[in-house]
């Protein structure tokens, strides 16, 4: 199974793919079904039950206003910022949603109930739905599943086919065992690999359209943290610093000399994860939380190489399949989320990522690909999701600029050797996953552990 770049580059909205993106996705499904089922004018109460790492840190990640929205019949993809902040003003102001968009409802965040200390088997990030008519009867109930990434499973789909989103068939893979074979027998690059993956359900160009679209928003997203100042929202405090970093190195840099390289990597890095920590639109890659990763390294790699100065747009769409193909390494045999394997799934994941793409735009052959993206993650092994204040601010902004940097350099490393290598890439996600399995919980998105509470705060938002 391949899971498709589109999957795991999605457009959404901040701060979280698994307790924002996902959660609002959810909500709209919920109503879909109700549509469908022509029981949507039946609806007169709704109950909303969190669990687990939703219900801990939810607050400081939007989970209870992403359902409101969702219940609204919003999704992540469509909805612009300034439609989303107009009704959740309107929404707390009098305490109705217009449910499915034609039922005027009462229900608030407040309606919700928090459930942290109750984990469902299947995942830690649950949440349960249930509808009633007049009568109190109950019309509808659906239990949801945050897998990573803004993946959804209802726990009616469990154990079916579709529970994994991607293709099947010739020419896919399911490990980078698989991935090298298929690139040995073709003699292809990667990315070509990939996009012969993708043609199961588009055309080329297709793929190649959306690919740029997604890199238009990645660039959107950068270019308004540049220009927006202040503080962060929550009780942190935490103020902008893209803004007057990109004034001081457009002065500094005016002709994007190489020497000022990694300050531009970090500052994209930083400005998106700023946005995205401000509920801005983002690209999940593959994560919100590592949503600054990909686009960073994607600058250096269409900036700073000699295949990027030639074609941005060739660049883009190659670099791109590449770190998709490695992506859905990751999210097929480990997890892309840091509720349940710590943020090596998701800062991890994306570095690895960022190193692949970035090897293949260097010139590396599928082996020396491979080899950047398990030094990346091997170097990301164990490492924690502990949200200060249940927000993703810090230390999320710079472990995105940071992690940049350490694909740039495992790239770099791997063009350096010949591609073999003692550890291979499915060793390490095996070590990943595993990893993510003997890690305390407290260290798994609740901000129970590490910085969230070695740093003290006024209040905790979650």
């Amino acid at each position: 199974m391949t899971i498709s770049v589109f999957d795991l580059f999605s457009i959404g909205i901040g701060p979280s793919s698994s307790h924002t993106v996902a959660p609002m996705r959810a909500a709209a499904t919920f109503v879909d079904d109700l549509y469908s089922a022509g029981t949507i004018n039946d609806v007169a109460g709704l109950s909303v039950d969190l669990f687990g790492s939703l219900a801990a840190t939810g607050a400081g990640h939007g989970t209870q206003t992403a359902i409101l929205l969702g219940l609204e019949g919003y999704r992540p993809e469509e909805i612009e910022t300034s439609v989303m902040e107009d009704r959740i003003e309107a929404i707390r102001r009098t305490g109705i949603i217009r449910f499915g968009g034609v039922r005027d409802i009462a229900f608030t965040e407040a309606s919700m109930t928090l459930r942290p200390l109750t984990v469902l088997p299947f995942h830690t990030n649950a949440m349960s739905i249930s509808a009633t008519d007049k009568g109190g009867r109950e019309i509808h109930q659906q239990t949801y599943y945050s897998i990573g990434g803004g993946f959804v499973i209802a726990e009616s789909d469990i154990g079916r086919a579709n529970v994994t989103v991607g293709n099947a068939g010739p020419g896919t893979f399911s490990s980078a065992a698989e991935l090298l074979t298929l690139c040995r027998d073709r003699g292809s690059a990667i990315s070509d690999v990939m996009l012969e993956a993708e043609r199961g359900t588009r055309s080329v160009p297709q793929v190649h359209e959306r690919l740029l679209h997604i890199r238009d928003v990645m660039e959107d997203c950068q270019a308004r943290g540049f220009t927006r100042n202040g503080l962060l929202p929550g009780s942190l405090g935490v103020r902008r610093r893209a803004p007057s970093w990109h004034e001081r190195l457009v002065r500094e840099d005016p002709d994007r000399s190489y020497e000022f390289a990694e300050d531009w990597i970090n500052l994209v890095a930083l400005s998106i994860n700023e946005e995205n920590a401000s509920g801005g639109r983002v690209v999940t890659a593959p994560t919100n939380g590592a949503a600054g990763i990909v686009p960073a390294v994607l600058h250096y790699a269409m900036y700073y190489t000699a295949a990027g100065r030639r074609d941005r747009d060739a660049t883009t769409i190659r670099y791109l399949l590449t770190a998709g193909a490695v992506g859905s390494l990751y999210k097929e045999r480990a997890s892309i989320s840091g509720a349940e394997v710590g943020c090596q799934g998701e800062v991890g994941s994306a570095a690895s990522m960022a190193a692949g793409g970035l090897a293949e735009i260097l010139g590396g052959t599928p082996e020396q690909v491979e080899n950047a993206a398990e030094i990346a993650m091997e170097h990301s092994l164990g490492l924690t999701c502990d949200p200060i204040g249940g927000l993703v601010q810090i230390p999320c902004i710079e472990r995105n600029a940071i992690s940049a940097g350490k694909a740039i350099n495992a790239a770099k490393m791997a063009l350096r050797g010949d591609g073999q290598h003692r550890v291979s890439l499915d060793q390490v996600i095996e070590t990943m996953r595993s990893t993510g399995e003997d890690m305390n919980t407290k260290y798994k998105e609740t901000s129970t552990g590490g910085l969230a509470v070695n740093v003290p705060v006024a209040h905790v938002e979650c």
